[in-house]
């Protein structure tokens, strides 16, 4: 199983006070598709610039769809621009993915963990699969909840000095890139409010 899938039935399997934005997930899921494309060696980064490498299809339909996308010519494009172009989306494609392998049931309590999501993770050996890797410490799947979860707990020393320079980039590039989607939200919630207040008079 990818780590974006691991991610995605991770992140629907949150509490309802920790439910996770779908732009946020999106933005991430684009971040674990970079990292298991660093990890099977179709892709590298010089700088933050994306260069893709040589590979032939795997069995995850939506990680070939990742590699496809990546810019084949110069100026190459960097990791920030390509996770908003490839997130868009991609947290409702996932979702389709895995509902159709029978992997997200109905919820049967209350509150949705996706914000306008329907669906939470079946007790599946690859729910328990993604929640293992979690909990033995897998650096891409801790570190990209964490910015998805706002967990400011200061990470391990030993996780830290396993991110390699190419990982780090990615990993701090979604860090950015959700931070600027959350002011884009706090600057229109600000809007709305003003917007409402002329209008009370």
């Amino acid at each position: 199983m990818s780590t974006a899938h691991a991610l995605a039935l991770i992140a629907l399997g949150l509490p309802a006070e920790r439910a996770v934005e779908p732009g946020d997930l999106s933005l991430a899921l684009a971040g674990a598709e970079a990292a298991d494309l660093l990890a099977d060696g179709r892709l590298s980064l010089d700088g933050d610039g994306m260069m893709p490498g040589d590979g032939t299809a795997s069995d995850e339909r939506l990680l070939d769809e990742a590699f496809a996308s990546l810019v084949r010519h110069p100026p190459r494009e960097t990791v920030e621009h390509w996770l908003w172009r490839r997130g868009q989306g991609l947290a409702a494609a996932y979702v389709d993915d895995l509902r159709r392998a029978g992997l997200l049931i109905r919820p049967q309590g209350h509150g949705p963990r996706l914000r306008s999501a329907e669906l939470e993770p079946a007790d599946s050996p690859q729910y328990r699969a993604a929640r293992e890797r979690l909990a033995a410490g897998d650096v891409v799947l801790a570190g990209l909840l964490a910015l998805l979860t706002a967990d400011e707990r200061e990470p391990d020393s030993d996780v830290s000095s396993a991110y390699d320079d190419a990982l780090s980039t990615v990993l701090a590039s979604v860090g950015d890139a959700v931070a600027e989607l959350e002011a884009v939200r706090l600057h229109r919630g600000v809007e709305d409010a003003a917007f409402d207040n002329i209008w009370r008079g």
